[in-house]
């Protein structure tokens, strides 16, 4: 990208969610995404494990993260994503207990990880359990295809429920776990 203000050619901040004009100094902010994630467009040295085209750097809740122009997932570290789903769940309002079973047969996905290359461990989140995502222990990164995040944000943990009792939590999540089982 180039500078607003001289048109010399910017690069982006060392951990920073920002474009620095390398000529200028001026600081450049890209709006985010619908998704909330401002593309810094700087390529990386990963490929997306589902288009095999370069992730770009990007930030989410001023973690730095790895994104897909064409598939609009996103690599992140194990470390930032707590911090982002705790920041994105701050932002936005929990009504009740709203939460959606995951497509079962996306356990059975295979994703390289884009890091190391090897095949990344794909389970439910442990989180409200109702997504399934890909981790690479050995990376300590996680890939989150379109959506997955936005899901887990609006399906919290159990100690986010708002509007529930402690006993009624517990009987919702034992009736889920029983039909599911059934």
């Amino acid at each position: 990208m180039t500078c607003p203000g001289c048109g010399a050619a910017m690069h982006v901040g060392t951990g920073k969610d920002c474009l620095i004009c390398d000529y200028c100094g001026t600081t450049h902010f890209p709006d985010p995404n619908p998704d909330g994630v401002r593309v810094l467009g700087e390529p990386t040295e990963h490929m997306c494990p589902r288009c095999t085209v370069s992730l770009v750097l990007a930030s989410l809740a001023e973690a730095q993260v790895e994104y897909c122009n064409q598939c609009h997932g996103l690599l992140i570290t194990m470390e930032d994503f707590s911090a982002v789903v705790e920041e994105l769940r701050s932002r936005h309002e929990h009504s009740e207990y709203a939460g959606q079973q995951p497509d079962w047969c996306d356990l059975d996905r295979h994703t390289d990880c884009p890091k190391c290359k090897k095949q990344m461990d794909t389970h439910p989140y442990c989180g409200p359990g109702n997504v399934i995502i890909d981790t690479c222990e050995n990376c300590s990164v996680n890939w989150l295809d379109y959506g997955e995040l936005q899901r887990v944000v609006r399906a919290p943990d159990q100690h986010y429920v708002i509007g529930v009792d402690e006993d009624q939590r517990d009987k919702i999540v034992i009736e889920e776990m029983e039909r599911d089982h059934s």
